[in-house]
């Protein structure tokens, strides 16, 4: 690593330790030419994902995007932010680990509906009236009735 202060190459390690989030290790190097200290970070490289829209259009992966349309979906419902945290981490490591590099706008509102009829029926069914575009109450309830023939079985 190279020194910021005077440019050698050489350093050495004096401290490691994994940041608070554990997405990363944080590290303190001593320069071996001039002896001052600096901290270094190393973090996983991620192999960028494009999210395939309904229009054709691509875009980068943005796990912000999915948080914040499940925050939508549950406003003024009793849903934890742990639980939507966990559930946003869910997808993005399930996206991660297909090793795809393309993933369909509507492969993710699958998961996302999935994840949120496990969490709260309401949040889902507010989730998939927009992800789905119910277009009139009969497919809304459509919707409804499957959802309570599953919970019958």
């Amino acid at each position: 690593m190279k020194c910021m202060y005077c440019g050698c190459i050489d350093s050495k390690v004096v401290d490691s330790r994994t940041t608070e989030d554990g997405t990363s290790i944080r590290r303190r190097r001593e320069c071996i030419n001039c002896g001052r200290r600096f901290t270094t970070y190393e973090t996983v490289e991620n192999t960028p994902i494009f999210v395939i829209k309904s229009g054709g259009a691509r875009q980068a992966f943005d796990p912000n995007k999915i948080k914040a349309g499940i925050i939508k979906a549950c406003e003024k419902r009793p849903v934890a932010a742990s639980d939507i945290d966990k559930l946003v981490a869910d997808i993005q490591k399930k996206i991660y680990n297909s090793l795809v590099q393309e993933i369909s706008s509507k492969e993710i509102g699958e998961m996302v509906c999935e994840g949120l009829k496990e969490i709260d029926e309401v949040a889902y069914v507010r989730f998939a009236s927009v992800y789905r575009s119910f277009t009139d109450t009969s497919s809304f309830m459509k919707e409804l009735e499957k959802m309570v023939k599953k919970e019958k079985k």
